[in-house]
């Protein structure tokens, strides 16, 4: 699932990039009309996989499931809840109107693709709906599908932690996800910090940790969903706490816990310390601040390699709202 996203995301973005081009050079028009249909065609393979044509969505569970292609053609559907699942919310791009207008082969398009190819069509956002202030929506997640995806990763039951989206959830910490293929037992837990396994180089976790690159993702993603919908869209925000917020109060909601890993809480400490005293009250030392690779997913304590500064770095850009 997260693939095919990070496929219909790059679609978008050449779109976007070739859609800008255009208002310069009209040649980059074809270009963005190009990508616009490996944007759709993504969608339809994320519906259509393998011989059997099982698609990612699970609605039953109302999330992105990797689907795992077994030799004898059989499709198995992987029914566990992690980062695979929300990068579909990356895929997104917010068109505005007096761009479409300046581009008359774009538009004419995607108003044959409605006419001709609906079933195409009906797999994505609304593009033709506009949102607030004449804008356009391009987005593998409609909007019950995003909502519920949502539900999901704003549970602190499962995703949301008080220093960002996990990358997997946390049910699986006390009921772990099992899945036996040709008589083996494979079986994955809930894992906040340091690897338990070799199989990605003993460094590296993705089955709990906070990511920054990803909750980065997440938060500009949350924010262009807001451009479109605006407050038509509100959430329960932490799930089930019956507290409605729009999606640019979740995003910042968000950024503010992913900040709190770095910024002093009430005692003085740093989260991405650990505890360690030495770092967080020595005057040689707690100022110094290491961008960790990744984030313990519970207590925000720095992981992995500390000097990840091309990714973790981009905390300044969510701080830089704060210091105004």
């Amino acid at each position: 699932a997260d693939g095919t996203s990070w496929m219909a995301m790059y679609a978008l973005n050449m779109m976007r990039i070739a859609m800008e081009l255009a208002q310069y050079y009209q040649v980059y028009e074809d270009m963005a009309i190009k990508f616009f249909e490996h944007y759709l065609y993504i969608a339809e393979a994320m519906e259509n996989m393998g011989e059997d044509k099982e698609g990612l969505w699970n609605e039953e569970d109302g999330f992105f499931y990797d689907v795992l292609q077994l030799a004898n053609g059989e499709s198995v559907t992987l029914r566990l809840r992690s980062i695979v699942g929300l990068i579909p919310l990356f895929a997104v791009e917010i068109i505005d109107h007096h761009l479409l207008e300046k581009m008359p082969n774009f538009q004419a398009r995607m108003d044959w693709v409605l006419k001709n190819k609906p079933e195409l069509a009906n797999l994505v956002s609304h593009w033709d709906e506009e949102g607030s202030g004449r804008k356009h929506l391009m987005s593998i997640l409609r909007k019950t599908r995003l909502k519920k995806v949502l539900t999901r990763m704003l549970d602190e039951k499962e995703f949301l932690s008080s220093y960002g989206i996990r990358a997997m959830s946390k049910v699986y910490e006390e009921n772990p996800f099992v899945f036996t293929v040709h008589g083996n037992k494979n079986v994955v837990y809930y894992t906040p910090a340091e690897s338990d396994s070799r199989m990605f180089g003993g460094n590296s976790n993705w089955r709990g940790p906070i990511w920054f690159p990803i909750n980065f993702l997440i938060v500009e993603s949350l924010q262009r969903f807001h451009f479109y919908y605006g407050n038509s869209l509100k959430v329960d925000f932490p799930t089930g706490s019956g507290e409605q917020k729009n999606l640019d109060e979740v995003a910042s909601n968000i950024s503010n816990r992913l900040c709190s890993i770095f910024l002093k809480d009430e005692s003085g400490q740093r989260a991405f310390n650990g505890g360690n005293y030495k770092f967080n009250y020595d005057p040689n030392f707690k100022d110094y601040i290491t961008f960790f690779e990744y984030f313990h997913g519970d207590n925000g304590r720095g992981v992995g390699a500390s000097h990840q500064t091309g990714w973790t770095a981009t905390v300044a850009k969510l701080m830089k709202p704060r210091l105004g």
